[in-house]
């Protein structure tokens, strides 16, 4: 790969990103000398600027909240984005520019790192891109699914998504967190309780008594509030960091065949962790 190929984070609002901290490392794990930059793209200049940076980049990453916005720019999707219309990396080719989704397979692997299982009742919070990987996983493996968002129509059509994608499943929506009924893993898809706003949690921690195991994509700070009390209540508690780190190491592999060892993926995730507090 030339070292002139560009990438790029795209979203909204970013403030102190780990995107750029984990990519240049990756690409040093790979022996390459790419570039990689954080790009805040305001929502309603998505559609004037994303055309003008897609002819400038060999790829990008998106986040919160264009995940879903990005699709009329892509030629085609592949994989996971095409089964879930969601995506979080795009590579963009001589021929086409075509999205994909790394998200729910870093989810799947991060899970599996710390013995968390999609089975029983999963609760997911928040109905936006990742929710949709969440909740079509848990679907597909086989768990009952229970959804919640602040934004009940958000909801509903995930509940909808989800049924036309996984024939049979069982998925419902609940109007408040405080309806959940006991869950045997709840999944935080939302962004509440993301920096700077550390005091919030999308879960009242009364409810926490009726959960089996947490896992709250949010990475900064590295452990939320929602975190924090479910350890306190004795509760097995994963943060998004591995899921960050295992889901950027993908883009790699779609953006010119990397591959990663699992040791160098948990040493970049311990390291993020520190860059993380440095920057605080």
């Amino acid at each position: 790969m030339p070292a002139s190929l560009r990438f790029c984070l795209i979203g909204h609002p970013l403030g102190h990103t780990l995107s750029p901290f984990l990519h240049e490392r990756l690409f040093a794990l790979s022996g390459l000398a790419g570039r990689y930059t954080a790009i805040d793209l305001l929502p309603e200049r998505l559609s004037a600027d994303l055309p003008t940076l897609l002819k400038r980049i060999a790829g990008c990453n998106v986040t919160i909240p264009h995940k879903q916005a990005v699709l009329p720019f892509c030629d085609r999707l592949e994989g996971k984005a095409a089964r879930y219309q969601t995506v979080n990396c795009i590579a963009v080719r001589p021929d086409a520019v075509i999205g994909f989704n790394t998200d729910a397979d870093g989810f799947l692997s991060a899970l599996s790192g710390a013995g968390l299982r999609l089975q029983g009742v999963v609760a997911v919070i928040g109905a936006g891109g990742a929710g949709t990987g969440f909740a079509c996983e848990a679907a597909a493996a086989g768990a009952e699914v229970l959804l919640v968002s602040r934004r009940r129509e958000r909801a509903d059509a995930l509940r909808d998504r989800v049924l036309r994608t996984i024939p049979g499943a069982a998925c419902r929506v609940l109007d408040r967190a405080e309806d959940l009924p006991a869950v045997d893993l709840l999944l935080n898809a939302s962004p509440v309780g993301m920096f700077p706003n550390v005091d919030a949690s999308p879960v009242p921690a009364a409810l926490l008594s009726r959960v089996g195991g947490v896992f709250d994509a949010v990475y900064n700070p590295q452990e939320t509030r929602l975190l924090r009390e479910a350890r306190a209540a004795g509760i097995p508690a994963l943060g998004g960091m591995t899921m960050l780190v295992r889901q950027a190491a993908l883009s790699h592999t779609i953006w010119y065949g990397a591959s990663f060892s699992d040791e160098a993926l948990d040493a970049l995730a311990q390291a993020a962790d520190a860059e993380l507090t440095r920057l605080r």
